[in-house]
C-alpha cells in the first residue's frame, strides 16, 4: 500500500499544484479579489461609563472618531457591502496613558473568512480626557427694538435666574454667564416665550461650548410693556410763619414732574401729581419748611407705576426769613401830589431834619423800597377824611400814603407839613 502512495510521487504533487492553480485562476477570472472604499464610518465607543464612574469626561479630538475603511475581498462579497456593515469600535477599557484608544474593525453580516483585510485610515481615537465640572450660572436678560411710540417696557422677569452646566472643567471654566433676549419692537402689551440662554465667557463674547450640557435649554421670558406720561407735580403751600418770620414766596419742588406707566385707559386721564395742602404747613415755623413726600400713595390706587428707577420722593422746600426792618428818608421831591384844591398852589414848610419812613419786612424787597421808594398825598381824600371845606392861611400836616407789597410792614406814618399858597389873580 506504501509502495502505491509513493509511487511517482513526484508526478502526484506537480498534478495537485497544477490543479490549484488552475482553480486559483479559474477564480480569479470568475470572481476577483477587489477593495471597497467606505468612508465616513464613525466609530462606537465602548465602556464610555469607565470614565463617568470617574467623574470624567472626554472630548475627541483631530476628528479621530470618524474613519475611511477598505476591505480587501472577492468581488462578490463586496458588491453586496454596505457601509452599514462595517463596523469601528474602540472600548475605553483599552484607554492607553496618553489618551488613545486602539480601534478594531469587522464586517457584519458576511464571513469574515472571506475578507481578505480590512483597514481604516488611522488606527487609534484620540481623547482628550478631564475632570467633569458641574455649576450654576446666573441669567441675564434684555430686550431689543423699541415699543410703539408713548410705551416702554416696565419689567422683565425670567420663570428661572439660574441653569446649571455640565462639561470638562477647561470649557466650563470659561463660562461667566449666560444671557436671553426678546424682541418687543412695536410692542403694546406683555409679551412671552420660550428663549434659549446663550453662553458667554467673562468679556461678553458668546462660546460654542458642544461637550457642555444644560439642565434646560430654555427658559421662559416675560416683558411687560405700558403706556408712558411725564406728569408735574402740583401743590400750595398752606399757613403763616411764626412771629416775625415771612415766607418769602419762593418754593421749590424736586422733581418738578415724574415719569409714569399705566394701561393707557388708566393714563389717558391722569394729568398730574396733587400733593394734598395739609402736608405743606408752614404755620410757626422759623426756618425753611422743607418736606420729603413719598408720590406712590397717589399711584398705587391707581394701578400707576413710576418709571426710571425713581423712589417716588418729591422735596417741596419753601424758604422763610426773619423780618428785617429798614428807615427810608423822605425828601420832598419823592412825593406826588394829587388833587390840590382848586385855587391854590403847595408848598412844603421848611423841617429841621428829613422825614422817615420805618418799614419791616423781607430784607431784599425792603431794601429795594429803602433805594426806590415814593409816597403820595391825595389831598381831595385827606381834605375829605379831615372835613375840611375851607382852606385856611396856616401850616397843614398832611399824611403820605405808601403803596407796597402785602408782606412790608410799614411802621409808622410819615406826615409832612404843606402850605396852601393862593394862586395869583390876573
Amino acid at each position: 500500500m506504501k509502495d502505491k502512495i509513493f509511487h511517482n510521487l513526484g508526478l502526484k504533487l506537480a498534478s495537485l499544484l497544477l490543479a490549484v492553480l488552475l482553480w486559483f485562476l479559474v477564480a480569479q477570472t470568475e470572481d476577483p479579489q477587489e477593495t471597497a472604499v467606505f468612508t465616513n464610518i464613525p466609530v462606537r465607543l465602548t465602556n464610555t461609563e469607565l470614565l463617568e464612574s470617574q467623574n470624567k469626561m472626554y472630548e475627541i479630538l483631530d476628528n479621530s472618531a470618524t474613519v475611511t475603511v477598505r476591505v480587501r475581498a472577492p468581488k462578490s462579497v463586496t458588491k453586496n457591502l454596505r457601509s452599514t456593515d462595517i463596523v469601528a469600535v474602540a472600548d475605553m477599557n483599552k484607554l492607553t496613558e496618553i489618551n488613545t484608544i486602539a480601534i478594531a474593525y469587522t464586517v457584519q453580516n458576511i464571513e469574515n473568512s472571506s475578507i481578505k483585510s480590512i483597514t481604516g485610515d488611522h488606527d487609534v481615537v484620540s481623547l482628550n480626557v478631564e475632570d467633569k465640572l458641574t455649576k450654576n450660572i446666573r441669567v441675564r436678560y434684555s430686550t431689543t427694538g423699541t415699543p410703539a411710540e408713548g410705551y416702554q417696557v416696565v419689567e422683565m422677569g425670567l420663570d428661572q435666574n439660574l441653569i446649571e452646566v455640565s462639561g470638562p472643567q477647561s470649557a466650563v471654566e470659561k463660562i461667566s454667564y449666560a444671557a436671553v433676549s426678546m424682541n418687543v419692537d412695536g410692542s403694546t402689551a406683555q409679551m412671552s416665550m420660550n428663549v434659549e440662554p446663550i453662553l458667554y465667557d467673562r468679556d461678553g463674547k458668546p462660546l460654542d461650548l458642544p461637550n457642555v450640557s444644560r439642565n434646560v435649554n430654555y427658559v421662559l421670558m416675560s416683558v411687560k410693556v405700558l403706556a408712558v406720561k411725564e406728569v408735574p407735580v402740583v401743590f400750595s403751600v398752606t399757613g403763616t410763619p411764626a412771629e416775625g418770620y415771612l415766607a418769602t414766596g419762593e418754593v421749590q419742588c424736586s422733581p418738578a414732574s415724574f415719569q409714569v406707566a399705566a394701561t393707557p385707559s388708566v393714563l389717558s386721564s391722569f394729568e398730574s401729581i396733587e400733593i394734598a395742602p395739609e402736608q405743606l404747613d408752614m404755620t410757626g415755623l422759623t426756618e425753611n419748611m422743607v418736606r420729603v413726600i413719598s408720590i406712590k400713595e397717589y399711584l398705587n390706587t391707581r394701578n400707576i407705576r413710576l418709571l426710571n428707577n425713581s423712589r417716588g420722593d418729591v422735596t417741596i422746600t419753601a424758604f422763610i426769613e426773619p423780618k428785617v426792618e429798614k428807615t427810608c428818608t423822605i425828601q420832598t421831591d419823592q412825593l406826588t401830589l394829587l388833587r390840590i384844591p382848586d385855587g391854590y398852589r403847595v408848598e412844603f414848610a421848611e423841617v429841621e431834619t428829613p422825614y422817615e419812613l420805618h418799614i419791616a419786612g423781607l430784607n431784599d424787597t425792603v431794601t429795594e423800597i429803602q433805594r426806590t421808594v415814593k409816597g403820595t398825598i391825595d389831598f381831595a381824600l385827606w381834605m375829605r377824611h379831615e372835613n375840611i371845606t375851607v382852606i385856611e392861611d396856616h401850616t397843614y400836616e398832611v399824611p403820605v400814603s405808601f403803596f407796597f407789597p402785602d408782606t412790608v410792614d410799614v411802621l409808622n406814618e410819615v406826615k409832612v407839613s404843606v402850605n396852601f399858597i393862593p394862586n395869583e389873580q390876573p
